[in-house]
């Protein structure tokens, strides 16, 4: 053994000397800058070195570690704090819809509506293929379906398909020809499988009016041209750079293995269902994956154990690839809340319909599903609008935790109403509310389409941050973009104020901003498994950063909303300044 320790004393020298000759690359001083390390929330500087973060501390001991090969720069005292991380944000759709025809959930008569059609249509915006599309509508047409059938049945567009796609993304409206298409007709409607039933919207003599939701969607969208490779490379492209604008520097995509036009909401994958992982892979290939991706893959709602195995397969197909992390699963609970839809899944039914929505999971089995999930050491990530969702998602969750005790901590996402009974559970299952409360609004939405349906308690707890929050529950900021706007700034403000244009929603559940800036940092961070990697500026941690133009500890909540991002950095390396 002696004469192996020269050597090993040989190699710790060079070792040493090595760190000695390490530099700091990049010294920021004189700033406001919030760490999301609660051992050092607030600092002033910060050192980066090799696209990690050095230290963090006042300017005296950061500019300790100045170099003559540093690159220094002076925030004059401007904020600076970690890059934002979205919980549930579908990107390359996102991307996709920038280039589209949108109505971005503006409200027109049907004569504007067909104005509008004739202009996208001749620009080329509203064409996909031989289907005139267009995305973004709000869910107050899906009562005009009717209206709608005369409008776009007849005239200039007897023979052409045309699609109106709902904003929420489980909603739509057809035309006979595109349900001619897809197979939609009174005979179908008359022979519809259990599952499917109030999924097509009818006629009084039976056939279909047009309105489709989860399942009735799917077999229209089944139908609808698919994007080219290409198309899909520049809808990412577009996603990372947009949302490097606002200062997203990490998401999780909760249906990568889903593509435009496949049934996500009872998809049957195989190990062939790749969705839009390729497109990443790709991104990541070009040197344009200036973001973190986790992805996850859709499940089944009635999956068994047993097709895990078949996701692996997939799973296994893109690993290794820079930036991109497939952490684990997604399954759809139930649909959507509002009027006509109401397919999300209810304790208490419906006022009008006296149905409870539909439940797509099974009570019975989905706690084998989770468990097996969490014992691959994969996080589960559920869809859950409704409060019988919720309840069912935790129950799920609860079995899992019976099992084995794996530290995973897997999440539910959206919680529009959660019963309170359900809001001390979170804690203990380690379960994170990754919430999109840019949705907390008093707006024609939550007060003409949902309020008169639901029971008053229901609404009462609708978006519940606050009272999950002093229960114990971890909230994490997600947009599920293009749902919605992506904007962090936006949502921060609005889960603050929970102002709406017809009043304020529920105002017991404003929660404080700083609560707001962990939600899109740390805790974001913890529900797509990369915390040891980022959401904080602690040492070691990847240098992803933002600076903006305003001190948003101190702004009013009309400032916060408006502000501006002004520069972006990944891995120790800009990646967006309004002026690059």
């Amino acid at each position: 053994m002696k004469r192996f320790l020269p050597n090993l004393l040989v190699a710790a020298v060079a070792f040493a000397s090595m760190e000695a000759m390490a530099a700091t690359d990049l010294v920021l001083l004189n700033g406001k800058i919030f760490t999301a390390d609660r051992n050092q929330p607030k600092v002033q500087a910060l050192a980066v070195q090799d696209g990690k973060v050095l230290q963090v501390g006042s300017d005296a001991q950061i500019k300790a570690l100045i170099e003559s090969q540093t690159k220094v720069i002076d925030l004059g005292g401007k904020t600076l704090m970690p890059g934002l991380i979205d919980s549930h944000s579908h990107a390359i759709f996102g991307g996709l819809e920038m280039a589209s025809a949108n109505m971005e959930d503006e409200v027109v008569d049907l004569d504007e509506l067909e104005k509008r059609l004739r202009g996208w249509r001749d620009d080329g915006k509203a064409k996909h293929g031989d289907v005139l599309s267009v995305a973004g509508m709000s869910s107050a047409y899906w009562a005009q379906a009717e209206a709608l059938g005369k409008k776009f049945n007849s005239g200039e567009w007897a023979k052409v398909p045309v699609v109106f796609t709902g904003s929420d993304h489980h909603t739509a409206w057809a035309n006979n020809v595109m349900l001619e298409r897809a197979g939609i007709d009174a005979i179908l409607l008359q022979n519809l499988p259990a599952a499917e039933l109030d999924t097509i919207g009818k006629l009084a003599d039976g056939s279909p009016n047009g309105f489709l939701v989860d399942a009735g969607w799917d077999r229209v969208a089944l139908k609808m041209p698919a994007p080219s490779a290409a198309d899909m490379l520049r809808a990412a492209q577009t996603a990372v750079r947009y949302n490097n604008s606002l200062g997203i520097t990490a998401w999780m995509d909760p249906a990568a293995n889903a593509a435009p036009g496949e049934p996500v909401f009872a998809l049957k994958p195989t190990e062939k269902t790749v969705g839009v992982l390729p497109v990443y892979k790709a991104l990541s290939q070009s040197g344009g994956m200036t973001a973190h991706v986790a992805a996850l893959l859709v499940a089944n709602p009635k999956s068994v154990p047993a097709d895990l195995d078949t996701l692996d397969k997939v799973r296994q197909q893109f690993q290794g690839i820079p930036n991109l992390t497939l952490p684990g699963i997604k399954i759809f609970a139930d649909g959507v809340i509002e009027y006509p839809a109401q397919s999300a899944a209810m304790i208490d039914p419906y006022t009008n319909s006296q149905k409870q929505g539909e439940l797509l999971i099974d009570p019975k089995h989905f706690g084998e599903l989770v468990s097996a999930i969490d014992q691959r050491g994969w996080r589960v990530h559920i869809h859950a609008i409704g409060d019988r969702a919720v309840r069912e998602s935790l129950n799920g969750i609860a079995q899992a935790r019976k099992d084995r005790q794996s530290g995973v901590t897997h999440s539910i996402t959206h919680l529009q109403m959660v019963n309170p009974k359900e809001f001390a559970r979170f804690k203990p299952l380690n379960v994170i509310a990754s919430m999109q409360l840019l949705w907390a609004s008093a707006d024609d939405y939550t007060l003409d389409m949902i309020k008169p349906y639901v029971s008053a308690l229901a609404f009462r707890y609708q978006y519940p941050a606050h009272s999950l929050l002093k229960q114990g529950a971890t909230i994490a900021g997600a947009s599920d973009w293009p749902v919605s706007s992506p904007n962090p700034w936006n949502a921060i403000a609005q889960a603050i104020t929970r102002n709406g244009p017809l009043g304020v929603l529920n105002a017991d559940e404003r929660i404080d901003r700083e609560t707001m800036f962990y939600a899109y940092t740390l805790n974001a961070a913890r529900t797509i498994g990369l915390e040891k990697q980022i959401g904080s500026l602690s040492p070691g941690k990847q240098a992803d950063f933002i600076v903006l133009d305003r001190d948003v500890f101190s702004v009013d909540e009309k400032a916060l909303h408006d502000t501006q991002v002004l520069q972006t950095w990944f891995a120790g390396r800009e990646v967006y300044a309004p002026t690059l």
